[in-house]
């Protein structure tokens, strides 16, 4: 539908997107299909919503928008073909624009029903936490399990980029050890640029490149480079999978409240998920489309696919 919508979106410290580079005051159009999770220009119309898809990084740029063109909306996302960067907003101002609650346990929380001290954001278990649903210390982002995780949805401890499952990851969607990139699975694995995506090995790694190479998909050279990557292949939303969960307190069981035991407070707790639970729930409920999606990766690999995400399609 057309129509003209306000709204919020995050982009990285360089005021860049999924590797497009946006300006404040420019506006900017998408030629093409217009779908959620997969082309256009997505955004929130509340502000706290964008922190389910971004860090709550003060490194990162925050921007009011006004989508003007074509909008698709979601649960609590929208897309646009066509988006305006109004104004920048300061981090300060994105505090007191996100955190709005009452009734909070601990001290100096400005969310709500936070469990701990000096916690930013909702349902907080933990100290420090800036974001919601975390679980642990000084955690930034949402729904987060471990300590010191910046990022979405991270189990384990030290991880910065969303969905990782481990130590020490950077990127997305990693499982094991000291990864950087995205959907790698094992230790030590290096992508985004070097050495690419999606990889089932280990030490696989790439320094000091000058210039943009081609990515390793399915252990595989491709002979593509990443932003070509993204351009010519839909990753379908199956892959992008949550490794935690909240269960309300009415639908813990027995032994989870009393391993949780601050449930009463927290109304909950977060459950973590590991690597493969989350792929395999979230994969065996793939469509035919988005197992076509999938088959049609350069270099597909059924027995690597299996390896990395414990499911076979």
């Amino acid at each position: 539908m057309n129509k003209k919508m306000r709204g919020y979106k995050v982009f990285n410290p360089d005021w860049k997107c999924y590797g497009m580079q946006y300006e404040v005051g420019r506006t900017y159009k998408h030629k093409g299909n217009l779908s959620l999770c997969e082309s256009g220009f997505h955004f929130c119309e509340k502000l706290i919503d964008c922190f389910n898809y971004y860090q709550f990084n003060p490194n990162n740029k925050v921007a009011e928008i006004k989508a003007i063109g074509k909008i698709v909306n979601g649960d609590n996302k929208s897309v646009t073909d066509n988006i305006s960067i109004i104004k920048e907003i300061s981090w300060q101002n994105v505090l007191e624009l996100v955190n709005l609650g009452k009734g909070n346990t601990g001290l100096g929380n400005p969310g709500d029903r936070n469990s701990g001290y000096w916690n930013s954001g909702n349902r907080n278990s933990g100290d420090w936490n800036s974001g919601d649903w975390n679980s642990g210390y000084w955690n930034s982002g949402n729904r987060n399990s471990g300590d010191r995780n910046s990022g979405n949805r991270n189990s384990g401890y030290w991880n910065s980029g969303d969905r990782n499952s481990g130590n020490r990851n950077s990127g997305y969607w990693n499982s094991g050890n000291r990864n950087s990139g995205d959907w790698n699975s094992g230790d030590r694995n290096s992508g985004n640029r070097n050495s690419g995506d999606w990889n089932s090995c280990r030490f696989a790694t790439g320094f000091f490149n000058s210039k943009e190479r081609t990515i390793s998909i399915f252990n595989k050279d491709s002979g593509l480079s990443r932003d070509e990557f993204y351009q010519k292949f839909t990753i379908p939303s199956c892959l992008y999978f949550d490794l935690t969960e909240w269960i309300d307190s009415e639908n813990m069981t027995d032994k989870e409240k009393e391993n949780n035991p601050k449930y009463e407070t927290t109304e909950g707790y977060l459950k973590t998920l590991t690597y493969k639970e989350a792929s395999v729930k979230s994969i065996s409920k793939a469509t035919d489309e988005e197992k076509e999606q999938i088959r049609a990766l350069p270099n597909y690999d059924p027995d690597i696919f299996e390896e990395i995400f414990g499911i076979r399609i």
